[in-house]
């Protein structure tokens, strides 16, 4: 696959409309490489800066402090790499807005379970990729025929 250097502002926009559309994220510590796990993003659509999570204070993520983060889209069609650093937000107005029953199913106490940590990554920068496989690609593929360069995409890297 042939990947082009593609819009920033185009790929940021994909990004996060796939982002909002299959919201989960292998996300690591970049202290500790073992800590990588599939964590669940809770996205606000009036602050493209940070993402938070949910998890509990037993949870490696405690340690807070530089993460990156990868995604792939539901359709294969996008992926990205992009750090950032996690903290504990304290915002209790941002917890009861992201609180949902697929959370509150994973703390027993609810929105005051003592193990309950709620985590801003405030997003620094990010590699995306985008690529359209196309019918002619995804016949060749099927068939096991090469497909080279015939498949294009973009590529960048810029700012979340």
């Amino acid at each position: 696959m042939h990947y082009d250097q593609g819009n920033p502002a185009e790929l940021r926009e994909k990004f996060w409309k796939e982002l909002a559309h299959s919201p989960f994220v292998m996300l690591q510590l970049d202290a500790d490489p073992e800590s990588a796990a599939p964590m669940t993003a809770q996205l606000d659509r009036d602050a493209n800066h940070a993402i938070w999570f949910f998890t509990s204070r037993d949870n490696r993520f405690a340690a807070q402090g530089g993460a990156t983060a990868t995604y792939a889209a539901k359709g294969h069609d996008l992926f990205a790499r992009f750090t950032g650093a996690l903290t504990e937000e304290t915002d209790r107005g941002l917890l009861d807005k992201h609180w949902s029953r697929m959370v509150e199913s994973w703390f027993q106490g609810g929105k005051n379970d003592p193990n309950l940590l709620f985590l801003r990554m405030d997003l620094g920068e990010a590699a995306i990729w985008s690529g359209e496989v196309g019918v002619m690609g995804a016949v060749k593929m099927a068939l096991g025929l090469p497909v080279g360069d015939s498949i294009k995409g973009g590529y960048a890297e810029t700012s979340l």
